[in-house]
């Protein structure tokens, strides 16, 4: 019996690309991966220049493949952009406008969204980018629904990333969608990287480096509380944990994590009831109850608006793939 052909991603190369977001896919996706339950894809790298392709780092890589095979993935990714203000060569716009045309997933990486913009594919969708440059997407692309706190955006067939690291978490949600949560947990263990963090970009933007004692409190403070999510917590009760005033410590919390306390819990604990579903057979409502949500119903109402569908919709998506 002839076994099914490998699922084909193409990655987007080109004249000053940096290492590291070519990089990620490459990872994700590639030949290192494959074995121990991970299913091999067929990876190509493609680009649009001839001869080789000089990178930020200074060293260049010879891409074997041109935008030709594109027109055979099922998965393209472009992995950033090598400048938010260049207009990309109709080539490639062309490429990715039939290869979507035809039903291919395409994927645009930090600044690779302003590709995907380009090429007029994000037009009434929503979509994220790099914080720094979320301001000039929004000014150039006022048709795009942006989502500037996110780390990445799932609109279906059509995939943007936030910047740098944020290419992990959207490419180890591919993997998810298309073998599975156990196998993106398996490459993120190899890659010694969490499976899927919850919170978004704002943790991220210009936030400094925790060096008081008050920062220290906080994140023994935070410790804690991940280790009981199944209990109630108030803010009063954590800020009198951490030595502090309700006031001091929230604004703490706010400039250590981007976010209040109420939603860093609500975000840790749905973070819980995932894992919870996708490895284990618990029924919902001691899911629920195990992730301190206290009912099924508040559960359900928290994955009806996070992420579209029912606890038991989203066991059936993520595990056992």
């Amino acid at each position: 019996m002839r076994s099914p052909e490998p699922h084909r991603v193409a990655v987007v190369a080109f004249d000053g690309i940096s290492p590291f977001h070519l990089s990620v896919p490459c990872m994700v996706f590639g030949p290192d991966m494959a074995g121990d339950g991970v299913p091999p894809f067929r990876l190509q790298v493609c680009a649009g220049e001839t001869g080789p392709l000089r990178t930020t780092a200074g060293f260049t890589i010879g891409a074997t493949q041109r935008l030709a095979a594109l027109a055979r993935a099922h998965t393209i990714i472009v992995p950033s952009w090598r400048d938010a203000a260049e207009r990309p060569p109709e080539a490639l716009l062309q490429a990715l406008r039939r290869a979507h045309a035809r039903g291919a997933r395409i994927v645009g990486l930090c600044i690779g969204a302003f590709v995907l913009a380009e090429a007029g594919l994000l037009d009434g969708r929503r979509a994220t980018t790099h914080w720094h440059l979320a301001a000039e997407f929004a000014r150039r692309f006022p048709q795009v629904e942006l989502h500037a706190e996110v780390l990445y955006v799932d609109d279906g067939d059509v995939l943007t990333s936030a910047g740098t690291a944020a290419a992990i978490d959207c490419c180890l949600h591919l993997l998810r969608e298309l073998a599975g949560a156990e196998v993106a947990a398996r490459v993120a263990r190899r890659m010694v990287v969490a499976p899927h963090r919850q919170g978004g970009q704002a943790q991220y933007i210009e936030q400094p480096l925790p060096r008081s004692g008050a920062d220290q409190r906080l994140a023994a403070v935070m410790a804690w509380a991940l280790a009981r999510l199944d209990q109630p917590h108030g803010l009063d009760g954590l800020a009198a944990r951490a030595a502090m005033s309700r006031r001091s410590f929230t604004r703490h919390f706010r400039a250590a994590t981007g976010t209040t306390v109420l939603q860093w819990l609500q975000n840790q604990r749905l973070a819980r009831a995932q894992r919870l579903l996708e490895t284990g057979t618990k029924s919902i409502e001691a899911v629920a109850a195990e992730a301190g949500f206290g009912s099924a119903l508040s559960l359900r109402q928290l994955f009806a608006v996070r992420l579209s569908m029912t606890p038991t919709e989203y066991r059936r998506a993520f595990r056992g793939r």
